[in-house]
């Protein structure tokens, strides 16, 4: 489906320049009013006493990307408890309101913003959600299905996996009503720079230069994943919100040897580390067939619990006094981040409106992918941006525990630009990024046309030393084949998933968000099915 015309590509740059600021100072009609969102008929509370001590067919921990579309399928036949960290998206204005977009990131604190800060171990700075809604409630919103090529290697099934990417669509996708003035200037100098064909509106990962969809609506209102608990059984759905999860409680079986995951061990986030709450799996009657514990609390919070819980490298748990539980040396083992260059083409600091990113260069066989923004760096200034990461890095890191406070980050290492192959990429996209900023279209955006000199092989590397940054993509810590099964069990582990992106052993190339929030919706289809086929 496009929303321009595919020939656009061939027309003159400099006469399309002149032609967007002319379209984009037209006038829009749109309904005054926008859609209430989040209708909540679910169970949401606060009060961990509320919760403690009963039990649930399933306890998801992590309202995130991939945790609340997984809660939402999976209540439509059991109950469903879904433990979250922080708190409500609803009524923060730095959430739902585009004007805002980037706010959360500049608005930290130890224990309550919707973002936490960590640094890496390379030195880079970092994020991750903490909010009912996970990173859909702090990043650019920009939706994009991974290739064809990362689905099969995951082996999944693809038909179910369209249809739980349609699922997801239809409730929190939008096509772009226009582009802002930024978004099309991006899209023209892309073309410029050479990433070709033009493919206008795309939702799929497509060579060339794209309009993706958003988690934004046409009157700038962001739709995270909470929004995805609407679709389910109100009845059968509780929210418990501001607990942080502290281990997961296991029994043990000496005649069977087996181990199994029996509920959560929890706490109120911003209360005493000494207070312990729990929540258990219920055991069905007349049946042998049973719920789990899933995993959902992301490329960080996921490998880290298992870690408390005693699933890790038995070295390193009786390091900090942790009972092992399972001597699984992969756990916080494969972590990844996308290595990123970003460039800010304004001279100084305006006070320009924040734009999230809408359009998308995919470069260099799919290896390079170009986004821009306006993103904030204070409350009132901001500053034009592009950005590229290297799609898929080999580089690789490792996670391990600070300390036994589940509200503590842990110390994470992503190696960036380790490997020879992931210098070579981000030597290619600081000259790809170079010639995009030399766009007339930007030129003719800023005023001012930007001039830059020519840079040695080893200039270019000691500038990616230098520069490189984190686009918020990193994945890894309990990946399929060595922490999970392809069914997302925990090996070893009777009752015990992780469904999130600390799964994914390779990038899916493109924005990650919507592979995890299909993810959610397919693995919880998964789940039903087979609880239907056992007696």
């Amino acid at each position: 489906m496009h929303y321009y015309p595919s020939a656009i590509a061939l027309l003159d740059m400099e006469l399309l320049t002149v032609f967007l600021f002319m379209f984009a100072n037209l006038g829009f009609s749109f309904p005054t009013e926008p859609q209430p969102q989040g209708n909540r008929e679910w169970h949401m509370t606060s009060d961990v006493t509320e919760i403690a001590g009963k039990s649930y067919d399933y306890i998801v921990v992590g309202g995130g990307t991939s945790g609340c579309p997984l809660a939402a399928t999976l209540s439509e036949k059991f109950s469903v408890l879904l433990v979250e960290r922080g708190g409500s998206p609803y009524g923060n204005p730095s959430v739902t309101d585009k004007r805002y977009y980037g706010f959360p990131l500049i608005q930290t604190d130890k224990y309550t913003s919707v973002a936490q800060t960590f640094v890496s171990e390379d030195g880079v700075s970092n994020v991750r959600g903490r909010v009912l809604g996970g990173s859909t409630a702090i990043n650019g919103g920009l939706y994009s299905r991974a290739s064809e090529e990362f689905i099969s290697e995951a082996g999944w099934d693809k038909e179910l996996v369209k249809e739980a990417y349609e699922w997801v669509e239809s409730k929190v996708v939008f096509p772009p009503v226009f582009l802002s003035p930024w978004q099309s200037v991006a899209e023209f100098s892309l073309l410029e720079a050479g990433i070709l064909p033009y493919n206008g509106f795309s939702l799929e990962h497509i060579k060339g230069t794209k309009v993706s969809g958003s988690i934004y609506d046409g009157f700038g209102r962001r739709h995270t994943s909470a929004d995805l608990l609407d679709a389910a059984n109100p009845k059968n759905l509780t929210v418990l919100l501001n607990a942080t999860v502290k281990s997961i409680i296991f029994h043990h079986k000496a005649i069977r040897n087996k181990t199994r995951a029996h509920g959560i061990r929890f706490m109120q986030s911003n209360g005493s580390l000494d207070e312990t709450y729990e929540a258990y799996i219920r055991k069905p009657k007349n049946s042998t067939s049973r719920g789990n514990v899933i995993l959902s609390a992301g490329a960080l919070g996921s490998p880290q619990i298992l870690l408390l819980s005693g699933i890790g490298p038995k070295e390193h748990l009786r390091k900090l006094n942790i009972p092992v539980v399972l001597d699984l040396k992969e756990v916080g083992q494969g972590m990844q981040d996308n290595p990123c260059i970003a460039i800010f083409l304004d001279t100084m600091p305006q006070n320009r409106l924040p734009d999230p990113p809408q359009v998308a260069g995919i470069a260099d066989d799919f290896k390079i992918v170009v986004e821009a923004a306006i993103i904030p760096i204070s409350t009132n200034a901001t500053r034009v941006n592009i950005a590229a990461k290297v799609a898929f890095p080999s580089s690789k890191g490792t996670l391990e525990l600070s300390n036994t406070d589940p509200r503590v980050n842990p110390i994470v290492k992503f190696n960036y630009l380790a490997s020879e192959s992931d210098m070579e990429e981000c030597i290619k996209m600081s000259q790809l990024l170079s010639r995009i900023a030399k766009s007339k279209s930007i030129a003719f955006f800023l005023g001012t046309s930007r001039q830059s000199k020519l840079m040695s092989t080893q200039d270019l590397k000691q500038f990616c030393r230098e520069n490189v940054r984190t686009i918020y993509h990193y994945h890894g810590g309990c990946s399929v084949g060595s922490v999970v099964n392809r069914q997302y069990h925990v090996q070893g582990i009777k009752g015990l998933r992780v469904v999130d992106g600390s799964t994914f052993s390779k990038s899916p190339g493109t924005n990650p968000m919507a592979t995890l929030l299909m993810l959610g919706r397919y693995e919880g289809i998964k789940i039903l099915r087979e609880r239907e086929a056992k007696p």
